[in-house]
């Protein structure tokens, strides 16, 4: 028991200590009323212990504690100042005291400091009677010293300013005597002081004055009439002098509140009583009537337990005779729950950066309920799951501040539903809605739409041509989440990326600056920065793929046979060939790719068209019948070659194909070859081969040594003795496809025909007759051609005469780009990247 006594009272103490680091000291002030707007009450910085501008610095406000702003507080000055005229009476009423009473609240760190302000009576009232004319009936046997309670005046200021006396105005019968109760209010009654005499005087008046105590002093009046009646010698007399009733505010009007009886000894009209409110002020008229004929008192108007607990009524009994009697009825008025929480707003802080600091206070804020007990104890809550925490601080103060961070783009904005009930029966709940609005910060980069950008482009295109569109969105707001766009410095295909596309920085629109060739670029990429509008800015990067597409803008190129209109191609066949028999292979390439490189080859035009046939894929040239004596000795053979492109594009050649007598057996029977022998003939083709490849390199060496000593003679020297060339010449594309499209292969291999032996080459075709040497000897003399090609008819020399074109495909290792074009010489590397071909013509 000792332990938990101990406990509780550490608790008491602690939560005593909080209160005073929040709650500060009460500062009284005193002020008339009926100050006029504007009228300075007192100075609170001396007060409050505060320096100049620690009033704003602190947001200071001054929170009534009503539901009227009578005052307001200068945060500059710290003066508080009348904002509303005062009316003590219409405020407190007769209460001896009357305050009003407020707090002044103070921020970072919260202090609320309560000030009591006394308004002090002045005398603003007359005194006044419910009537201006009272009429009373007195018997003329009434003895004399019988005492007529008069209405006493009523004066709602206080103290000196009520009413302090009465006199009446010269009379021969009456006198006035007053008096004072325990309670300090003034009673007047009439006293008669002369015996009455109907039969001299039947009606007088006399004039009753009530003077109250205030500087200027004033003054309220009334007319007393006076019927002297017959004798009628007994009042009436009330069952009970006082009487108390409990009443529940917020009755009904026409709610039974008391009932009065009085009886009167005497008989007829002298015994017939009537019943009325005796000396009551105006609002118990207002709130209550009075059945004349039964005593019964009823509820009239509202009743309200917050403007005033309890009533004192008096009553009084007149009989017929003009006697009457007196009575009081207390009404006790008992509290309802009627009055709902309220909810007031201090002060709220939004926007709220999404940003802010835990802890941090966001609204302040005031619950009141004018009930009282239980009726006006209240408690508050908010909404779960927001970011907020709801603290409770002294005298029905709330704060409200984060508990979790802020995240803009999740939760733009909150709407905090505040909700008071206080604990009446029934329950009564306030709801109010606050809106407290994030504002945003710069935490979110910008995001691109997709991982990685794909666009095409055809070749051949127009410089500025819209390639694509890239987008990012920012999920920040305002500047923060204004984009613009930029090209990450580099490099694409060995050039500034700056020259081959641009960016618009607003739009994220891609331009091609340069017209592209797809022979040359066939896809580059671009690296696009996004950026936002904040500080510091934040941003992202995506790679954008630009795919160049092929366009057919290269016509098929023939590298067999090669076409001069200075020194047409040739081909020998033997008049003895069957049908089928291989004539020559028409080799053509494309420097396009894909469907616009693939080639076929037709037969256009020929001296005899029975007699020949073409591969439209292989390009292959074949006899479809054996040879007779009456074919002519020369058929010209004009052969397109024609791609598959969109619109295609064609190109032609000629081929003469010679027949001849005299072929040796190893080229007649090139199909009966075994496979001994062309194994035999293979390993001597590379032989062959190897000794070229030596003799070139000696040959280079030579050259350049010779070049170095006499640069320019031997140049002049080394093109008049190469064969000539044809002026214009196309490039031979780096590209080609595979076989079955009828142009080159780009695993092509080819050998060099020396011999009879050499029939294994691919390139079996080329005739016997057909000399071959090394590029190094361009000066082999004539005869040397012809001693070397072993029984040679004259016929076949004149053919031979007539073929000025031979090519010669030499494979070596160690690849180097195009180098050299000039006149019957052209040095360059294929696809791969390791081979070298010589064409000489």
């Amino acid at each position: 028991m000792d332990g938990s006594f101990r406990i509780r009272k550490g608790l008491y103490l602690l939560f005593l200590l909080c209160l005073s680091g929040v709650v500060g000291v009460s500062i009284r002030y005193s002020l008339p009323e009926e100050k006029k707007s504007g009228s300075l009450v007192a100075n609170v910085l001396k007060d409050l212990k505060l320096g100049p501008g620690e009033l704003s610095a602190r947001k200071a406000q001054l929170v009534p504690k009503s539901n009227k702003h009578y005052f307001q507080l200068d945060t500059r000055s710290g003066n508080v100042i009348v904002n509303e005229r005062i009316d003590r009476e219409a405020l407190c009423g007769k209460m001896g005291s009357c305050f009003l009473l407020a707090e002044i609240v103070l921020q970072n760190p919260l202090k609320i400091h309560n000030i009591e302000i006394q308004i002090e009576d002045v005398n603003d009232n007359s005194p006044r009677f419910s009537k201006k004319e009272f009429e009373m009936a007195v018997p003329e046997h009434v003895p004399t010293n019988t005492r007529f309670p008069l209405e006493s005046a009523q004066d709602t200021d206080l103290g000196e300013n009520s009413i302090q006396n009465y006199t009446l105005s010269p009379s021969e019968n009456f006198g006035l005597d007053v008096h004072t109760d325990e309670f300090g209010r003034k009673s007047v009654d009439l006293v008669l002081e002369k015996p009455l005499d109907r039969e001299k005087e039947p009606r007088f008046g006399m004039t009753l004055t009530a003077i109250d105590g205030g500087v200027p002093q004033r003054t309220g009046t009334i007319l007393i009439m006076v019927n002297i009646l017959d004798n009628n010698d007994n009042f009436p007399h009330f069952t009970q002098s006082e009487y108390k009733v409990k009443l529940r505010e917020n009755s009904p009007r026409g709610t039974l509140v008391s009932k009065v009886e009085a009886k009167d000894l005497d008989f007829g009209s002298n015994a017939h009583i009537t019943y009325s409110f005796h000396e009551v002020p105006e609002n118990i008229e207002h709130l209550f009537s009075m059945h004349e004929s039964t005593g019964e008192i009823m509820v009239l108007g509202p009743i309200d337990y917050e403007k005033e607990t309890n009533y004192d009524i008096n009553i009084k009994a007149t009989d017929g005779g003009g006697l009457s009697g007196h009575c009081k009825v207390l009404v006790e008025i008992e509290d309802e729950n009627d009055n709902v929480p309220e909810i007031s707003v201090i002060s709220i802080t939004s926007p709220l950066a999404e940003d802010s600091p835990l802890d941090m206070l966001v609204v302040l804020f005031r619950i009141t309920d004018g009930d009282s007990g239980d009726n006006g104890r209240t408690s508050c809550s908010v909404e779960m799951n927001l970011p907020f925490l709801l603290k409770s601080t002294v005298n029905n103060y709330y704060q409200l501040v984060t508990q979790r961070p802020l995240d803009r783009e999740k939760v733009p904005e909150y709407n905090i539903t505040i909700t008071a009930t206080d604990r009446g029966s029934p329950r009564l709940t306030s709801i109010r809605m606050i809106t407290v609005k994030i504002s945003d910060v710069n935490d979110n980069p910008p995001v691109f739409e997709k991982a990685k950008y794909e666009m095409q482009l055809w070749e051949n295109n127009i410089p500025g041509l819209l390639v694509g569109l890239v987008q990012a969105a920012d999920l920040d707001e305002g500047q923060n989440a204004q984009v613009t766009y930029s090209l990450v410095p580099g490099n694409a295909s060995g050039a500034p990326v700056a020259s081959f596309v641009s960016i618009n920085s607003e739009t994220g629109n891609l331009y091609v600056l340069r017209s592209l060739d797809y022979e040359q670029i066939k896809e580059f990429q671009v690296t696009v920065r996004a950026s936002d509008g904040g500080s510091p800015p934040l941003s992202s990067e995506v790679v954008v793929r630009v795919v160049v597409l092929d366009e057919n803008d290269n016509a098929p190129f023939f590298l067999y046979p090669l076409q001069n209109s200075s020194s047409p191609c040739n081909d020998l066949v033997p008049k003895s060939v069957e049908a089928g028999y291989l004539v020559s292979k028409v080799v053509a390439v494309d420097g396009d790719s894909g469907q616009n490189s693939w080639l076929s080859y037709e037969l256009l035009k020929a001296t005899d068209p029975g007699l020949f046939s073409i591969g439209a894929q292989n390009g292959e040239v074949k006899t479809r019948r054996p040879l007779t004596e009456r074919d002519t000795n020369k058929q010209r053979l004009i052969i397109l070659v024609r791609d598959n492109g969109h619109p295609p594009q064609t190109s032609t050649a000629t081929l003469n194909v010679l027949p001849v007598d005299g072929f040796s057996d190893p080229y007649l029977n090139i199909a009966s070859v075994s496979p001994e022998a062309s194994e035999e003939d293979g390993s001597l083709t590379m032989h062959l081969v190897i000794c070229l490849a030596a003799v070139s390199f000696v040959f280079l060496v030579c050259i350049i040594v010779f070049f170095i000593i006499k640069m320019q003679k031997k140049e002049s020297s080394f093109i008049a003795a190469l064969p000539q060339f044809p002026p214009v010449l196309p490039e031979i594309p780096e590209t080609g496809t595979d076989s079955q499209s009828g142009s080159l292969s780009r695993t092509y291999h080819y050998d060099v025909c020396l011999t009879g032996g050499s029939l294994s080459s691919e390139f079996r075709f080329l005739r016997p007759l057909i000399p071959v040497y090394s590029m190094g000897d361009p000066n082999i003399s004539e005869n040397h051609r012809i001693s070397s090609v072993s029984q040679e008819t004259p016929e076949q020399m004149e053919d031979r005469k007539q073929r000025e074109q031979t090519v010669y495909w030499v494979k070596q290792i160690q690849p180097e780009p195009l180098k050299y074009v000039k006149k019957n010489l052209i040095l360059f590397s294929s696809q791969n990247g390791h081979e070298y071909f010589v064409v000489h013509i």
